[in-house]
């Protein structure tokens, strides 16, 4: 079987060491299968060694293209006396957070509520019943039994400080209210000359960026509507423009270290690329700029080529780091992706004839991506020196602008620049790749199943539409037990396409999943994944629904070996899968006519109340549900045939703009179809002589039927439903 590995070295029988994470499937976790620690992964081994011996636990996490984790393992867990202390001291356990992020939160809970901080790789000590009495990177001489009960202290503290809860009676806040207060707050941190949201390290955070847009469609009129969607459309261009941008090979990088968006981490994640793929193609939809459909396109360009299995799953992820392509052991941050001005001027050496001063096509590129002699990064953003001499490219001149400095046009220095980016991503091809993780994540590849889904419709793009179906197909087939009735966290590439049946899938991933099956069936209009969507909600609702207090609970609150019970109640760099399922709920009454779906989004949303109250740029996609729940969604029914001229002219129109608050049903004439026996009141709707035929409604309260497209068009962006049918 063909499996990913974080080891770049000779085969494992040459291996001085080898612990048990050699039989594991994750990536992460066979990075340190040769370790000189006693890894155990997870589980009751470890459990019953630490319990049985009396020894404390030393939790180590991470994930496999953590940067930082590489620095660690080489100047930590690689050290043989270190390896020996560890090993006759504690129980040591290897965990990756991708596989399992509910362990992983309990943990990141405890050190940034006793340290202020948290991050990757995180070190934590455990009591044998799991309970943490310290997050670092050292073990204190201290007495074992206050230690215990420290530890037991701080989880009192920390189940009563991350409760979240509906008070009886309550009802969620006021949508306006909050919305008003989450915009003032983005606007109070949004950085004005380049975007983003703070000076630096700026992270690309699209539920920042979808909620300006959002609250533009409900705020069109005023101020602060326009100022949000200028503050959205200005973000998007100038990440797109940065460096943080591949422009060579496509997709985005993690963050960036520098306010301009220059110089960036270089990992590249999936949930990051999902994200922005639908931020980008929305930002088409609001503003018409083909600019912002290209770079939609871009990204998935590089997921289709870079992070895509053949079973039709996506890889999470590439790291940051790699082997330069000059030779040399050491990896380096950033090796595949920068290039030497000596580079360019060898590889674009042909004089351009007409410019200005003879310019060569490297002249040319240079200007225009900034390229310098010495190299284009600042020492405050290479603290390790790795990009000495290096430039990452970045947007310095409007194309407009390279045109008139070398007095060509500007289809020319289109055509100029589109060969030099073709000549250096063959160069690119030929230098050593980073590490690529191979992991196939249940909720990641939900995200991903939204993004081809979402700007393949708005494309009109079948390609892009069919990659989105291979993707439901991967997640039913691979990921799904249908015996069980359960969604799996992970699977692996090979032959085999080998899952963890002992991993489970956690909110996340039943909520994203969701999310994506209600975009494609949007896409498609084919009821099968309407059908499984409800499935999925239904098992959601049997695993993790709270009760008492309302809203999800992370993961499953059965398990033992988690010790807190946690509503994630942040919208970082994933929305929370509270906040992407009271949005799923809100859909899926419409769906299905089931009004306690209706009421299970309220309560959730009351649970979050506090939050949403007080801090909601901490929930920005939870406001944006909350402003669906206010707002009512538009029902916009098509009366026509699937693939009819006429049916697609009109969902054409529908897809072209951005509408949040609205869900899109095809009403084909069937009354046996999914839709119809869950709404018997499509089956009143009919087209009008023969022609296909649209309806809005709101809580099918209908506008007089159109068939022209122009004509929908312009009623979606009115609003208007002056005349009515019941």
């Amino acid at each position: 079987m063909s499996m990913a590995s974080g080891s770049e070295g000779p085969s494992s029988t040459s291996h001085k060491h080898s612990n048990r994470l050699a039989k594991e499937r994750s990536p992460y976790l066979l990075q340190h299968a040769h370790n000189p620690v006693d890894w155990y992964p997870w589980g009751k081994d470890a459990f019953d060694k630490a319990k049985n011996e009396d020894k404390p636990i030393f939790l180590s996490v991470g994930y496999s293209t953590c940067h930082w984790c590489h620095v660690m393992e080489r100047e930590s867990f690689e050290d043989e006396e270190i390896g020996k202390i560890l090993s006759e001291n504690f129980v040591c356990i290897k965990l990756d957070r991708e596989e399992r992020p509910d362990v992983d939160k309990v943990y990141m809970t405890f050190v940034q509520a006793t340290s202020g901080g948290g991050g990757w790789p995180m070190s934590v000590w455990l009591t044998p019943e799991l309970r943490p009495f310290i997050g670092g990177t050292y073990f204190p001489p201290r007495d074992r039994g206050v230690l215990k009960e420290i530890g037991e202290r701080i989880i009192e503290a920390l189940k009563k400080g991350t409760t979240i809860t509906a008070n009886a009676g309550q009802s969620p806040p006021l949508a306006p209210d909050v919305a008003n207060r989450c915009f003032q707050q983005l606007a109070h941190s949004y950085e004005e000359e380049y975007g983003g949201f703070r000076d630096a390290p700026k992270f690309p955070s699209p539920v920042n960026l979808m909620f300006l847009m959002s609250y533009w469609t409900v705020n069109r009129s005023t101020s602060e509507g326009v100022e949000a969607l200028q503050m959205a459309l200005h973000t998007l261009r100038m990440m797109a423009l940065g460096g943080i941008h591949d422009h060579i090979a496509q997709g985005f990088h993690r963050y960036s270290t520098d306010s301009s968006w220059h110089v960036p981490h270089f990992e590249k994640m999936l949930y990051d690329q999902a994200q922005l793929a639908v931020a980008y193609i929305t930002a088409f939809q609001v503003s018409g700029e083909q600019f912002f459909a290209e770079v939609a396109k871009d990204v998935l360009l590089y997921v289709s080529r870079d992070l895509s299995d053949k079973s039709g799953g996506f890889y999470s992820a590439e790291d940051a780091d790699s082997v330069p392509a000059s030779g040399g052991p050491e990896k380096r941050e950033g090796a595949f992706c920068v290039w030497t001005a000596s580079e360019v001027r060898e590889l674009l050496p042909d004089v351009v004839e007409g410019t200005a001063g003879n310019a060569t096509l490297a002249d040319i590129f240079m200007h225009h991506y900034g390229v310098k002699e010495q190299g284009n990064v600042a020492p405050e953003q290479d603290p390790h020196g790795e990009l000495q001499g290096q430039n990452v490219l970045i947007v310095r001149y409007s194309v407009e602008l390279t045109a008139a400095r070398f007095g060509i046009t500007v289809e020319k220095v289109n055509e100029l620049l589109a060969s030099a980016r073709a000549k250096m991503a063959v160069v690119r091809k030929s230098r050593p790749r980073p590490h690529l993780d191979t992991k196939m994540l249940a909720s990641w590849n939900g995200l991903m199943l939204s993004a081809y889904a979402r700007v393949g419709a708005v494309l009109g793009d079948k390609d892009l539409v069919e990659r989105a179906v291979k993707a439901g197909g991967f997640l039913k087939e691979h990921l799904w037990d249908a015996k069980q009735q359960t969604i799996l966290r992970s699977c692996y590439r090979g032959d085999q396409m080998e899952v963890s049946p002992s991993i489970s899938g956690f909110l996340d991933d039943y909520a994203f999943i969701i999310c994506g099956l209600l975009d494609l069936y949007e896409a498609t209009l084919q009821t099968e994944w309407l059908q499984w969507a409800e499935e999925l909600q239904l098992r959601q609702d049997v695993l993790f629904w709270d009760d008492q207090g309302g809203g999800y609970f992370c993961s499953d609150p059965t398990d033992s070996t988690v010790l807190l019970q946690l509503k994630e109640d942040q919208d970082g760099a994933e929305p929370s899968a509270n906040s992407v399922s009271a949005f799923n709920l809100l859909r899926l009454s419409h769906y299905t006519g089931r009004q306690e779906w209706l009421q299970k989004s309220q309560q959730l949303l009351t649970a979050f109340s506090d939050r949403l109250t007080t801090v909601p740029i901490a929930l920005p996609e939870m406001v944006r549900a909350l402003m669906a729940q206010h707002y009512t969604l538009k029902q916009i029914v098509i009366c026509g045939q699937r693939d009819a001229p006429d049916t697609t002219s009109l969902l054409a129109a529908v897809k072209s703009l951005f509408l949040p608050y609205k869900v899109l049903m095809l009403a084909d004439g069937d009354t046996e179809s999914f839709l119809c026996q869950r709404l018997p009141v499509l089956s009143s709707m009919s087209q009008l002589r023969g022609v296909a035929t649209a309806y809005v409604c709101q809580d099918f309260t209908c506008s007089l039927p159109v068939t022209d497209p122009q004509e929908l068009r312009r009623l979606l962006l009115d609003g208007a439903t002056d005349t009515q049918i019941e």
